[in-house]
């Protein structure tokens, strides 16, 4: 079981992030990532990426569920006002 700090630092680690934030209950997590290197890339791409930085713990069953919300810093911004 992880925990959310533990896919939050992963996640980190993998992609520079201008924000980050990540809940869960051990099994399923939920994240906003907020990262330069979406930009110009659609939403399927992001997520691809995401992916990718936490593969191996999906492959080794530790990470079941991730639901993700993947922004620009722009988007970020403009969805906070």
């Amino acid at each position: 079981m992880m925990h959310p700090e533990q896919v939050q630092a992963i996640i980190a680690e993998g992609i520079a992030c201008a924000h980050l934030e990540v809940a869960g209950d051990g099994h399923h997590f939920e994240a906003l990532i907020v990262s330069a290197e979406f930009i110009g890339k659609n939403r399927v791409q992001r997520q691809q990426a995401v992916n990718e930085v936490l593969r191996r713990h999906f492959d080794s069953g530790q990470l079941h569920a991730l639901s993700m919300k993947t922004q620009t810093p722009a988007e970020w911004g403009a969805t906070r006002g």
